[in-house]
């Protein structure tokens, strides 16, 4: 179905936010939108909403399968404020965002559903999960001018590390399990990130509950939604593959004349599958078996 806003939504379906796990996909323009929502109903998400410009087209088994929702270009702050609201409207369910030209992988997400790592996820009373926003990229910038490629698809394999978080309330003592992650093309072309986006952690996924607010640096303001891990053992995380820092930096006038290929002596091929993320370290299985 399609809808003109999100208040037309809640008006007429606000139904369908009451099983999840819930996709929410926001585009910021009209690249590999159609692949983009496969993919997470192929993770197994009950429901994917689609927030998208009245103007981009997908195909008719996408339209028929996701609930589309009329929506501007995102900025942190509408994305927020669409996020927040679904979540006070529908407590208590696992939910899920990202942009178009991008691709959740967790721990053995080829034989499981995100289904059934988040009840497992549950179990170990943890409310949200870290992810890492790794960055895809075409091999081939003369072919590929926007920076994607699905079949010729490279990352990073080394390049990234962490640092602790400061507490400015406290401080800026490092706060307790939270680290700011960066690497990838963030790192590498960090004269044109501005740094309050040159982070690549995100806690994209988290179950919803009255007063919990995104903000717009990708954490809540429940401060233990925002830890990798309990106190007790390593917990999940999962890595969102996205071609979305390669689309900017090739649109930038700014950066892409700078820029003829992104490929460097640590470029790898993509292989589309979880085992080379794990093998990788760009994700933890934690307890998950």
């Amino acid at each position: 179905m399609r809808y003109t806003s999100i208040s037309d939504f809640l008006s007429k379906s606000k139904n369908v936010l009451l099983k999840g796990p819930i996709a929410m996909i926001f585009c910021e323009d009209d690249v590999e939108i159609d692949s983009t929502v496969r993919h997470h109903f192929s993770c197994g998400f009950t429901q994917v909403l689609l927030f998208a410009e009245p103007g981009y087209v997908v195909s008719d088994d996408v339209a028929a399968k996701a609930h589309r929702i009329d929506f501007g270009l995102p900025t942190p702050e509408t994305l927020n404020t669409a996020v927040n609201t679904l979540n006070e409207a529908s407590p208590g369910v696992w939910m899920y965002y990202c942009y178009n030209a991008e691709y959740l992988f967790y721990p053995f997400s080829e034989k499981r559903t995100v289904g059934e790592m988040l009840s497992f996820h549950t179990e170990e009373r943890r409310d949200a999960m870290l992810t890492y926003v790794v960055d895809l990229y075409a091999g081939d910038l003369y072919q590929f001018p926007n920076g994607v490629s699905l079949e010729e698809a490279y990352l990073d394999k080394s390049g990234y590390y962490a640092l602790a978080r400061p507490d400015v309330s406290n401080h800026n003592h490092p706060k307790e399990r939270q680290l700011d992650f960066f690497g990838g093309l963030r790192w590498r072309y960090e004269e044109h990130i501005p740094p309050a986006r040159r982070k690549i952690d995100r806690i994209a996924i988290f179950r919803s509950k009255p007063g919990l607010a995104l903000r717009t640096d990708h954490t809540f303001n429940d401060e233990e939604y925002n830890t990798y891990a309990c106190p007790w053992h390593h917990n999940l995380t999962a890595a969102i593959c996205s071609f979305r820092t390669a689309k900017a930096l090739k649109r930038n006038p700014g950066s892409t004349f700078d820029i003829e290929t992104f490929k460097w002596h640590n470029s790898t091929p993509f292989q589309w599958h979880s085992r080379q993320l794990l093998d990788l370290g760009l994700m933890e299985p934690g307890q998950w078996f």
